[in-house]
């Protein structure tokens, strides 16, 4: 395993034929490969190499070639992976190593970390993650002081001469320490033996840190490289106690451009330990030093350096999110505290539009959450005094969100890239998590304090009032609304007084007044009265593509809430929907949500207005599923058919006359009598029944039209139940026929869904067993057939 002292052969060639490296781990064979590796333009040959690289690493002969390689002749790339082979012999297979040989190694290693000091950065973190390992491995018995000793030898061997590369080589290795602590394979109870020794390890290192933090003249690599060292070994669980000194220091050097981003990062890892928050006289000693820093935020926020607003704002989120509890319970230092919350407050309304003209507001939504969490858990007098004190910090954050989530202008929003649009809403939809989480602190109030703003913007006549303005406040009350009961709120009589009169010149704004009047739709259903307040600005967006999403969401949670109030408008809200089908203004999905509903709204009607409704609904459709019937299968019928049979299968989906999806809400509250006589969607299907069964013949291999004929009767058997009776029998017969000719999933959830429904009732049991019978005898033959067996037609 000793570097034997002859001289390594040179570079050669690399291979030029595709043809593997012979199994001899030489020296020469080891370059020769990394040559064809980083040389050879063959991908074949690359790989290749690469495989073979990776067996000469963890082969016995790595002990030999790993040191021939790092000698000074070699170029990086070849020093590198010898550097390599090294750490993986000594992390993967350490058990192979005589103990007499820990010394031999250690020195040798130890030399050649202090060789490269000055030479490749690469070469010298590969050789000081091995020394590491090596470290690792010996502790706590074999090397008991590994981390003092590693900084009393490299102290003690610098000279003027290459002092500085000394320090950055010591810097290296004790960095790269805990790291390879953190994903190393030790068994566990050594890590946790080999944890508490590092943590103990620490003394040795933090005077050493912050006299190098401390020395005005240093150059700034050697504190960038101790801040990065000090941020390595906090995740260690070293007490923060122990941090205190080179959290300042860091804290000092956040003034240094050159050290800012290594210093934000350390202090940002030092606090936020999870067992920080027992050291709270430190934890209190911090906010001076974080309210320390606000006017060096403002200056990067006047400046627009992005990059300094958003440390800074790391750092108060940091200690504000992880502390908010331990902080809080000092009530005596409330106004500290409140003073950090402030900062915290400025960082969320920085100004600029996330995320092109700033990245910071986000980071500190999470950290409202905490609060308000943190101040609702604490006991009672406590909370009372701090609900006193933080209910207008909630009301001004409310104010700041909603500023926040304005779009920008049209001719700025209009240069925005699809990514960054992409990102304010998402970054939108976290606000409105964030003002929905707010109501529970803030209550009814705060429905009244938006309902007053946007009432004061719409009825101003001092200024006119912008859309961006408008559709904010109406955003903050649809995601209120959304999901807190707001049945009970006084002021949305008059929100739906209100929406009438904004004047709707934008996408985005309509797209808000949409999904706010959906918001409401369960109020609508208490108060029908209002709905006509409302229908018809629902009925003009939904011939508006760009409006699509918003304009057929918002008709189908009326046409579901509402249904048993829609008959006075049923007629209109068909006519509207069948010409916007009819136009294809909307794309399959919203077609699909358009179909359901007017499955909601037909459900309310007398039968013979269904049946009627029907009739004009869906006979343009079967027309054109006739036509294509008739001709030769390809590829764009296939999506015209699948497409109409979608449209069937969502319509019968909540077309439920007997009301079943009302049951668990109680009999009196279902408002029509259940009619007699077949159910309007078994009369269509029963007339349509032929013309499936004809397509079905001609596209019986096709697995999506096959998926598309069985959604059809599988929605309306779960939506109709016992009154889907009527169609058992012919359905069990075509189920038997496809199954047998071509045994497809579709068919076997729906034989399923049959058998669930029907089998409990005798009057079904002939048809139902018969098919349950086939069907079994059927995949049994498919199964002894065994995978090789060709899909198609199959003795029964």
């Amino acid at each position: 395993m000793e570097r034997r002292e002859e001289p390594p052969p040179g570079p050669g060639p690399g291979p030029s034929v595709q043809q593997p490296p012979p199994l001899d781990f030489t020296v020469e064979n080891v370059e020769k490969a990394l040559h064809q590796l980083y040389y050879d333009p063959n991908i074949e040959n690359k790989n290749m190499a690469q495989k073979w690289l990776m067996q000469a690493q963890v082969s016995p002969q790595a002990w030999h070639f790993s040191w021939q390689l790092l000698q000074p002749d070699k170029v990086p790339e070849i020093q590198y992976f010898g550097a390599s082979a090294l750490h993986i012999k000594i992390s993967r297979y350490w058990s192979d190593i005589p103990a007499d040989q820990y010394e031999s190694l250690k020195a040798q290693l130890l030399a050649h970390i202090g060789r490269f000091a000055s030479g490749s950065k690469i070469v010298l973190t590969r050789l000081c993650v091995a020394l590491a390992a090596l470290a690792l491995s010996m502790m706590p018995d074999a090397w008991p002081c590994a981390v003092a000793d590693m900084v009393r030898l490299f102290q003690a061997e610098a000279t003027p001469g290459d002092g500085q590369g000394r320090c950055l080589a010591l810097l290296e290795l004790l960095t790269v320490l805990p790291e390879e602590f953190q994903t190393s394979r030790l068994p566990q109870y050594r890590k946790s033996q080999v944890r508490a020794m590092l943590a103990q390890e620490c003394r040795a290192i933090f005077p050493l840190l912050e006299q190098l933090l401390q020395q005005p003249n240093l150059p700034s690599p050697i504190k960038q490289k101790a801040l990065k060292c000090f941020s390595s070994w906090v995740p260690l669980e070293v007490p923060l106690l122990d941090c205190e000194r080179l959290i300042q220091a860091a804290f000092s050097a956040l003034r240094d451009p050159e050290l800012f981003d290594s210093s934000v990062e350390a202090i940002v890892n030092a606090i936020s330990q999870p067992d920080a928050q027992r050291y709270v006289n430190t934890l209190l000693k911090l906010i001076p030093l974080v309210l320390g820093l606000q006017e060096q935020l403002r200056q990067a926020v006047q400046n627009g350096d992005m990059e300094t607003s958003h440390g800074i704002c790391r750092v108060a989120v940091a200690l504000g999110e992880n502390h908010s509890r331990a902080l809080l319970d000092q009530v005596e230092h409330w106004q500290s505290f409140l003073a950090l919350v402030n900062m915290i407050m400025f960082c969320t309304g920085i100004p600029g539009h996330y995320p092109v003209n700033e990245t910071t507001s986000s980071l500190t939504l999470t950290f409202w959450y905490t609060l308000q969490d943190d101040i609702l858990s604490l006991e009672a007098d406590k909370q009372a005094v701090y609900q006193q004190l933080y209910r207008p910090v909630y009301f001004h954050l409310v104010d700041v969100l909603l500023h926040k989530a304005q779009f920008p202008a049209d001719e700025e929003y209009n240069f925005w890239s699809s990514d960054e649009k992409e990102q304010f809403r998402i970054y939108r939809v976290d606000i409105s998590d964030t003002l929905m989480y707010v109501y529970e602190m803030l209550g009814a109030e705060l429905l009244s304090n938006l309902y007053d703003k946007l009432g004061r913007l719409l009825t101003s006549s001092e200024q006119p009032c912008s859309w961006q303005h408008t559709e904010a406040l109406l955003y903050g009350f649809q995601s209120i609304a959304e999901t807190i009961d707001v049945n009970y709120s006084d002021v949305v009589p008059g929100l739906i007084g209100l929406i009438p009169r904004i004047s709707i010149s934008n996408v985005q704004l309509a797209d808000t007044v949409m999904f706010t009047i959906g918001a409401l739709s369960e109020w609508l259903a208490d108060h029908p009265v209002m709905i006509n307040n409302v229908l018809p600005l629902v009925l003009h967006a939904l011939g508006n593509p760009e409006l699509s999403v918003s304009s057929v969401s918002t008709l189908k949670k009326i046409c579901r809430e509402c249904k048993y109030d829609l008959p006075p408008y049923a007629a209109n809200i068909v006519a509207v929907s069948q010409d916007v089908l009819m136009k294809q203004i909307h794309k399959t999905s919203q077609c699909m949500w358009l179909m359901q509903a007017l499955g909601f709204l037909l459900s309310a009607l007398q039968v013979e207005e269904i049946l009627k409704n029907l009739h004009s609904l869906i006979t343009p459709y079967i027309q054109q599923l006739e036509k294509l019937a008739e001709e030769m299968p390809n590829p764009s019928n296939k999506l015209a058919i699948v497409h109409i049979l979608g449209l069937l299968s969502n319509l019968f989906t909540t077309l439920d006359i007997s009301h079943h999806e009302d049951e668990h809400e109680g009999p009196e509250l279902r408002k029509l009598p259940i009619p007699q006589g077949p159910n309007p969607v078994v009369v269509v299907l029963q007339q349509v029944f032929q013309l499936i069964q004809k397509v079905l013949s001609k596209w019986l291999n096709d697995a999506q039209v096959v998926e598309a004929v069985c959604a059809i009767f599988e929605k309306s058997v779960k939506t109709l139940l016992d009154d889907f009776a009527p169609m058992v029998p012919q359905l069990c017969e075509m189920l038997g026929q496809m199954y047998s000719t071509i045994p497809q999933a579709s068919a076997l959830d729906l034989t399923r869904q049959l058998v669930h429904i029907f089998a409990h009732e005798p009057a079904h049991f002939p048809p139902i067993k018969a098919l349950f019978l086939l069907v079994t005898s059927v995949t049994l033959t498919l199964f002894q057939q065994g995978p090789e067996a060709e899909t198609g037609p199959l003795p029964v």
